[in-house]
Protein backbone atom coordinates (compact mmCIF):
# COMPACT_ATOMS: atom_id res chain seq x y z
CA UNK A 1 0.00 0.00 0.00
CA UNK A 2 1.64 3.33 -1.22
CA UNK A 3 1.74 5.80 1.96
CA UNK A 4 2.89 9.74 1.79
CA UNK A 5 3.69 12.07 3.83
CA UNK A 6 1.36 14.88 3.96
CA UNK A 7 2.81 18.42 4.38
CA UNK A 8 -0.28 20.12 5.65
CA UNK A 9 -1.51 17.64 8.01
CA UNK A 10 2.18 16.65 8.94
CA UNK A 11 1.07 13.00 9.38
CA UNK A 12 1.88 10.00 7.08
CA UNK A 13 -1.46 9.44 4.56
CA UNK A 14 -2.26 6.45 2.39
CA UNK A 15 -5.37 5.88 -0.26
CA UNK A 16 -8.53 4.54 1.00
CA UNK A 17 -8.69 0.46 0.62
CA UNK A 18 -11.47 -0.29 -1.34
CA UNK A 19 -10.99 -3.94 -1.21
CA UNK A 20 -12.36 -3.19 2.62
CA UNK A 21 -14.35 -1.62 4.84
CA UNK A 22 -12.27 0.77 7.52
CA UNK A 23 -10.95 -1.62 10.38
CA UNK A 24 -12.32 -4.86 8.79
CA UNK A 25 -10.38 -8.03 9.23
CA UNK A 26 -10.70 -9.40 6.22
CA UNK A 27 -12.02 -8.32 2.65
CA UNK A 28 -15.12 -7.40 0.54
CA UNK A 29 -14.43 -11.05 -1.12
CA UNK A 30 -14.58 -12.98 2.14
CA UNK A 31 -17.44 -11.27 3.41
CA UNK A 32 -19.51 -11.92 0.86
CA UNK A 33 -18.68 -15.47 0.37
CA UNK A 34 -18.92 -16.22 3.66
CA UNK A 35 -22.64 -13.92 4.05
CA UNK A 36 -23.76 -16.82 0.56
CA UNK A 37 -22.55 -19.18 2.74
CA UNK A 38 -25.12 -18.26 5.51
CA UNK A 39 -27.92 -16.18 4.42
CA UNK A 40 -27.81 -17.86 0.69
CA UNK A 41 -26.97 -21.58 0.98
CA UNK A 42 -28.32 -21.98 4.85
CA UNK A 43 -24.99 -23.30 6.53
CA UNK A 44 -24.84 -22.51 10.15
CA UNK A 45 -22.48 -20.29 11.34
CA UNK A 46 -20.40 -22.66 13.01
CA UNK A 47 -19.83 -24.62 9.96
CA UNK A 48 -18.93 -21.46 8.52
CA UNK A 49 -16.16 -20.70 10.32
CA UNK A 50 -14.82 -24.92 10.21
CA UNK A 51 -14.67 -23.93 6.57
CA UNK A 52 -13.08 -21.59 6.54
CA UNK A 53 -10.81 -21.64 9.94
CA UNK A 54 -8.06 -23.44 8.08
CA UNK A 55 -8.02 -21.14 4.50
CA UNK A 56 -7.77 -18.11 6.21
CA UNK A 57 -4.77 -19.42 8.55
CA UNK A 58 -6.91 -18.02 11.36
CA UNK A 59 -9.56 -18.48 13.65
CA UNK A 60 -12.62 -16.42 13.20
CA UNK A 61 -15.04 -15.89 16.48
CA UNK A 62 -18.73 -16.61 15.83
CA UNK A 63 -19.23 -13.03 17.57
CA UNK A 64 -16.47 -11.28 15.28
CA UNK A 65 -18.78 -13.31 12.05
CA UNK A 66 -22.02 -12.00 13.22
CA UNK A 67 -20.93 -8.17 13.85
CA UNK A 68 -19.05 -8.13 10.50
CA UNK A 69 -22.57 -9.20 8.69
CA UNK A 70 -24.21 -6.67 10.78
CA UNK A 71 -22.12 -3.85 9.87
CA UNK A 72 -22.30 -5.34 5.90
CA UNK A 73 -26.05 -5.33 5.98
CA UNK A 74 -26.32 -1.81 6.54
CA UNK A 75 -24.58 -1.02 3.14
CA UNK A 76 -27.26 -3.15 0.89
CA UNK A 77 -30.04 -1.72 3.12
CA UNK A 78 -31.02 0.55 0.52
CA UNK A 79 -31.12 -2.64 -1.71
CA UNK A 80 -33.90 -3.97 0.62
CA UNK A 81 -35.85 -1.54 0.19
CA UNK A 82 -35.69 -1.41 -3.71
CA UNK A 83 -36.67 -5.37 -3.70
CA UNK A 84 -39.55 -4.45 -1.33
CA UNK A 85 -40.76 -1.42 -3.27
CA UNK A 86 -40.60 -3.88 -6.76
CA UNK A 87 -42.52 -6.75 -4.35
CA UNK A 88 -45.11 -4.05 -3.60
CA UNK A 89 -45.59 -2.76 -7.43
CA UNK A 90 -45.79 -6.58 -9.00
CA UNK A 91 -48.45 -7.69 -11.31
CA UNK A 92 -48.31 -11.14 -9.64
CA UNK A 93 -46.73 -11.63 -6.14
CA UNK A 94 -46.65 -14.94 -3.60
CA UNK A 95 -47.10 -14.83 0.09
CA UNK A 96 -46.08 -17.05 2.35
CA UNK A 97 -45.33 -17.24 6.38
CA UNK A 98 -43.13 -19.85 8.50
CA UNK A 99 -42.36 -20.20 12.06
CA UNK A 100 -38.84 -18.46 13.54
CA UNK A 101 -36.93 -18.03 16.49
CA UNK A 102 -36.46 -14.16 17.87
CA UNK A 103 -34.22 -14.62 20.91
CA UNK A 104 -35.80 -17.87 21.86
CA UNK A 105 -39.29 -16.36 21.22
CA UNK A 106 -41.73 -17.44 18.30
CA UNK A 107 -42.03 -14.89 15.58
CA UNK A 108 -42.43 -15.30 11.88
CA UNK A 109 -40.99 -15.18 8.75
CA UNK A 110 -42.36 -13.80 5.71
CA UNK A 111 -41.68 -14.56 2.16
CA UNK A 112 -43.12 -12.44 -0.86
CA UNK A 113 -41.59 -13.48 -3.92
CA UNK A 114 -42.15 -13.88 -7.81
CA UNK A 115 -40.03 -14.45 -10.72
CA UNK A 116 -38.11 -11.13 -10.39
CA UNK A 117 -37.52 -11.28 -6.60
CA UNK A 118 -37.91 -12.64 -3.23
CA UNK A 119 -38.13 -10.46 -0.19
CA UNK A 120 -37.84 -11.74 3.23
CA UNK A 121 -39.55 -10.34 6.44
CA UNK A 122 -39.07 -10.83 10.29
CA UNK A 123 -41.99 -9.74 12.51
CA UNK A 124 -43.57 -11.01 15.65
CA UNK A 125 -46.98 -10.93 14.66
CA UNK A 126 -48.18 -13.52 12.25
CA UNK A 127 -51.87 -12.04 11.56
CA UNK A 128 -52.83 -8.74 9.37
CA UNK A 129 -50.49 -6.32 11.11
CA UNK A 130 -47.61 -8.07 9.50
CA UNK A 131 -48.99 -7.76 6.18
CA UNK A 132 -50.18 -4.34 6.39
CA UNK A 133 -46.69 -3.37 7.49
CA UNK A 134 -45.45 -4.73 4.56
CA UNK A 135 -48.40 -3.30 2.04
CA UNK A 136 -49.52 -0.61 3.34
CA UNK A 137 -53.43 0.22 2.76
CA UNK A 138 -53.65 -1.92 -0.66
CA UNK A 139 -51.24 -4.31 -3.46
CA UNK A 140 -52.59 -3.10 -6.56
CA UNK A 141 -51.65 -6.45 -7.91
CA UNK A 142 -52.82 -10.63 -7.60
CA UNK A 143 -51.76 -11.65 -4.71
CA UNK A 144 -51.40 -15.88 -4.51
CA UNK A 145 -51.60 -17.24 -1.13
CA UNK A 146 -52.78 -20.15 0.75
CA UNK A 147 -56.36 -19.96 2.64
CA UNK A 148 -54.77 -18.50 5.97
CA UNK A 149 -57.60 -15.85 6.90
CA UNK A 150 -55.15 -12.72 7.91
CA UNK A 151 -54.02 -12.62 3.98
CA UNK A 152 -57.80 -11.75 3.26
CA UNK A 153 -56.84 -8.17 5.41
CA UNK A 154 -55.08 -6.79 2.23
CA UNK A 155 -57.09 -5.10 -0.44
CA UNK A 156 -55.46 -6.50 -3.25
CA UNK A 157 -56.46 -6.13 -6.63
CA UNK A 158 -57.16 -9.64 -7.49
CA UNK A 159 -56.19 -12.68 -5.48
CA UNK A 160 -55.66 -16.35 -5.83
CA UNK A 161 -56.03 -19.17 -3.50
CA UNK A 162 -53.40 -22.25 -3.86
CA UNK A 163 -55.24 -25.65 -5.04
CA UNK A 164 -52.83 -27.73 -4.15
CA UNK A 165 -53.42 -27.48 -0.75
CA UNK A 166 -56.78 -27.86 -1.28
CA UNK A 167 -56.62 -30.89 -3.54
CA UNK A 168 -55.25 -32.84 -0.51
CA UNK A 169 -57.81 -31.52 1.83
CA UNK A 170 -60.09 -33.54 -0.50
CA UNK A 171 -58.46 -36.44 -0.37
CA UNK A 172 -58.08 -36.72 3.68
CA UNK A 173 -61.66 -36.06 3.12
CA UNK A 174 -61.89 -38.96 0.64
CA UNK A 175 -60.53 -41.14 2.77
CA UNK A 176 -62.63 -40.19 5.57
CA UNK A 177 -66.18 -41.01 3.75
CA UNK A 178 -64.99 -44.02 1.86
CA UNK A 179 -67.03 -46.33 3.61
CA UNK A 180 -70.14 -44.36 3.07
CA UNK A 181 -72.06 -45.49 0.32
CA UNK A 182 -72.89 -42.21 -1.12
CA UNK A 183 -70.42 -40.62 -3.18
CA UNK A 184 -68.22 -38.34 -1.28
CA UNK A 185 -68.00 -34.55 -1.29
CA UNK A 186 -64.49 -34.51 -2.52
CA UNK A 187 -65.13 -36.16 -5.08
CA UNK A 188 -67.39 -33.78 -6.79
CA UNK A 189 -65.38 -30.88 -5.60
CA UNK A 190 -62.27 -32.36 -6.64
CA UNK A 191 -63.61 -33.03 -10.14
CA UNK A 192 -64.21 -29.19 -10.14
CA UNK A 193 -61.42 -28.25 -9.89
CA UNK A 194 -59.18 -30.66 -11.62
CA UNK A 195 -61.21 -29.31 -14.73
CA UNK A 196 -59.99 -25.56 -14.21
CA UNK A 197 -56.40 -26.67 -14.03
CA UNK A 198 -56.58 -29.15 -16.86
CA UNK A 199 -58.02 -26.07 -19.11
CA UNK A 200 -55.46 -24.02 -17.91
CA UNK A 201 -52.37 -26.55 -19.06
CA UNK A 202 -53.82 -27.26 -22.80
CA UNK A 203 -50.72 -25.48 -24.67
CA UNK A 204 -53.32 -23.15 -26.65
CA UNK A 205 -55.09 -21.83 -23.68
CA UNK A 206 -55.83 -18.20 -23.37
CA UNK A 207 -58.95 -16.66 -21.71
CA UNK A 208 -59.99 -15.36 -25.05
CA UNK A 209 -60.22 -18.72 -26.55
CA UNK A 210 -61.56 -20.82 -24.06
CA UNK A 211 -64.00 -17.92 -22.56
CA UNK A 212 -67.34 -19.71 -22.65
CA UNK A 213 -65.86 -22.66 -21.06
CA UNK A 214 -64.04 -20.49 -18.44
CA UNK A 215 -67.59 -18.97 -18.10
CA UNK A 216 -69.31 -23.09 -17.78
CA UNK A 217 -66.75 -23.88 -14.83
CA UNK A 218 -67.39 -20.65 -12.67
CA UNK A 219 -71.61 -21.42 -13.34
CA UNK A 220 -70.92 -25.11 -12.11
CA UNK A 221 -73.03 -25.47 -9.07
CA UNK A 222 -71.32 -25.53 -5.69
CA UNK A 223 -71.02 -29.09 -4.03
CA UNK A 224 -72.90 -29.28 -1.12
CA UNK A 225 -71.71 -30.89 2.17
CA UNK A 226 -74.51 -30.20 4.22
CA UNK A 227 -78.34 -29.94 4.16
CA UNK A 228 -81.25 -33.15 3.83
CA UNK A 229 -81.72 -35.14 0.66
CA UNK A 230 -84.89 -35.82 -0.66
CA UNK A 231 -85.17 -38.99 1.93
CA UNK A 232 -84.82 -36.46 4.98
CA UNK A 233 -81.11 -38.52 5.24
CA UNK A 234 -78.10 -35.76 5.62
CA UNK A 235 -75.71 -34.72 2.99
CA UNK A 236 -72.05 -35.61 3.52
CA UNK A 237 -72.07 -35.54 7.00
CA UNK A 238 -68.40 -35.48 7.46
CA UNK A 239 -67.49 -32.26 9.78
CA UNK A 240 -64.00 -31.69 7.15
CA UNK A 241 -66.70 -32.03 4.10
CA UNK A 242 -68.75 -29.20 5.43
CA UNK A 243 -65.49 -26.95 6.24
CA UNK A 244 -64.15 -27.66 2.97
CA UNK A 245 -67.70 -26.85 1.62
CA UNK A 246 -67.94 -23.33 3.51
CA UNK A 247 -64.02 -22.80 2.20
CA UNK A 248 -64.99 -23.13 -1.38
CA UNK A 249 -68.33 -21.19 -0.76
CA UNK A 250 -66.76 -18.27 0.93
CA UNK A 251 -63.49 -18.20 -1.34
CA UNK A 252 -65.57 -18.97 -5.24
CA UNK A 253 -65.18 -15.85 -7.08
CA UNK A 254 -61.07 -16.04 -6.30
CA UNK A 255 -60.58 -19.85 -7.08
CA UNK A 256 -60.20 -19.79 -10.87
CA UNK A 257 -58.26 -16.42 -11.11
CA UNK A 258 -56.00 -18.03 -12.99
CA UNK A 259 -58.27 -18.87 -15.96
CA UNK A 260 -58.97 -15.09 -16.00
CA UNK A 261 -55.13 -14.10 -15.96
CA UNK A 262 -52.84 -16.57 -17.31
CA UNK A 263 -50.02 -14.90 -15.39
CA UNK A 264 -51.16 -16.16 -11.58
CA UNK A 265 -50.60 -19.35 -11.49
CA UNK A 266 -53.11 -21.83 -9.57
CA UNK A 267 -50.71 -22.86 -6.70
CA UNK A 268 -48.24 -21.30 -3.96
CA UNK A 269 -45.36 -23.33 -5.35
CA UNK A 270 -43.03 -20.67 -5.58
CA UNK A 271 -43.18 -18.93 -2.05
CA UNK A 272 -43.14 -22.47 -0.49
CA UNK A 273 -40.00 -23.00 -2.78
CA UNK A 274 -38.52 -19.56 -2.20
CA UNK A 275 -38.91 -20.13 1.63
CA UNK A 276 -37.38 -23.66 1.98
CA UNK A 277 -33.75 -22.55 2.74
CA UNK A 278 -35.00 -20.67 5.54
CA UNK A 279 -36.68 -23.55 7.03
CA UNK A 280 -33.60 -25.87 6.36
CA UNK A 281 -31.41 -23.33 8.11
CA UNK A 282 -34.05 -22.97 11.18
CA UNK A 283 -33.44 -26.86 12.04
CA UNK A 284 -29.80 -26.12 12.16
CA UNK A 285 -29.83 -22.78 13.90
CA UNK A 286 -31.29 -21.19 16.90
CA UNK A 287 -32.75 -18.05 14.21
CA UNK A 288 -31.73 -14.93 15.65
CA UNK A 289 -31.14 -14.15 18.83
CA UNK A 290 -31.68 -9.84 18.77
CA UNK A 291 -33.78 -7.66 16.60
CA UNK A 292 -30.70 -6.25 14.76
CA UNK A 293 -29.77 -9.86 13.83
CA UNK A 294 -33.37 -10.50 13.00
CA UNK A 295 -33.24 -7.08 10.17
CA UNK A 296 -29.78 -8.41 8.83
CA UNK A 297 -31.06 -12.14 8.48
CA UNK A 298 -33.92 -10.24 6.63
CA UNK A 299 -31.91 -8.03 4.43
CA UNK A 300 -29.45 -10.27 3.60
CA UNK A 301 -31.61 -13.22 2.69
CA UNK A 302 -33.42 -11.06 0.44
CA UNK A 303 -30.77 -9.44 -1.08
CA UNK A 304 -28.61 -13.05 -2.19
CA UNK A 305 -32.26 -14.97 -2.60
CA UNK A 306 -32.76 -11.69 -5.16
CA UNK A 307 -29.77 -11.89 -6.81
CA UNK A 308 -30.20 -15.52 -7.23
CA UNK A 309 -33.22 -14.94 -9.32
CA UNK A 310 -32.06 -12.07 -11.15
CA UNK A 311 -29.11 -14.25 -12.47
CA UNK A 312 -25.81 -12.87 -12.08
CA UNK A 313 -23.52 -14.23 -9.44
CA UNK A 314 -24.89 -12.86 -6.12
CA UNK A 315 -20.91 -12.87 -4.58
CA UNK A 316 -19.08 -11.14 -7.34
CA UNK A 317 -22.46 -8.59 -7.19
CA UNK A 318 -21.90 -8.21 -3.25
CA UNK A 319 -18.36 -7.69 -3.56
CA UNK A 320 -18.12 -5.17 -6.72
CA UNK A 321 -21.44 -2.98 -4.30
CA UNK A 322 -19.20 -3.16 -1.35
CA UNK A 323 -16.12 -1.69 -3.50
CA UNK A 324 -17.95 0.53 -5.07
CA UNK A 325 -19.41 2.08 -1.94
CA UNK A 326 -16.06 2.57 -0.09
CA UNK A 327 -14.61 5.11 -1.53
CA UNK A 328 -17.98 7.07 -2.87
CA UNK A 329 -20.57 5.97 -0.15
CA UNK A 330 -22.65 4.71 -2.67
CA UNK A 331 -24.94 1.70 -3.34
CA UNK A 332 -25.10 1.10 -7.23
CA UNK A 333 -28.81 -0.22 -8.03
CA UNK A 334 -29.68 -3.89 -8.40
CA UNK A 335 -28.38 -5.93 -11.56
CA UNK A 336 -32.54 -6.03 -13.66
CA UNK A 337 -33.15 -9.58 -14.45
CA UNK A 338 -31.15 -11.59 -16.97
CA UNK A 339 -32.82 -13.25 -20.09
CA UNK A 340 -31.68 -16.68 -21.53
CA UNK A 341 -30.60 -15.03 -24.86
CA UNK A 342 -28.85 -12.25 -23.23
Amino acid sequence: MPRDYGPRCKKPVEPVVPDARPNAVRGHRVNGLTAWFHYGLGITIDQVINLLGDPLQTTPTAGGWIDSRRRMAIVPLAGYEQIAAEARGSAVLHADETGWRLNGQTCWLWCFANDQVCCCMIDRPRGSPALQAFFGDAFAGTLVHDFWAPCESIAAEDRQYGLVHLLREFEKVDLSNSSKPRPSFAKTARRLIRDGIRLRRRPDFTPQRYESRIRRIDARPQPRANGKDADGAPVYPDPDARRLAQRMRRHRDHRFTFLDKPEAPFENNLAERAIRPAVILRKNSPSNRSEPGAATQSVLMTLFRTLKLRGPDPIRTVTDALQFYVPTGEIPPLPAKTTANG
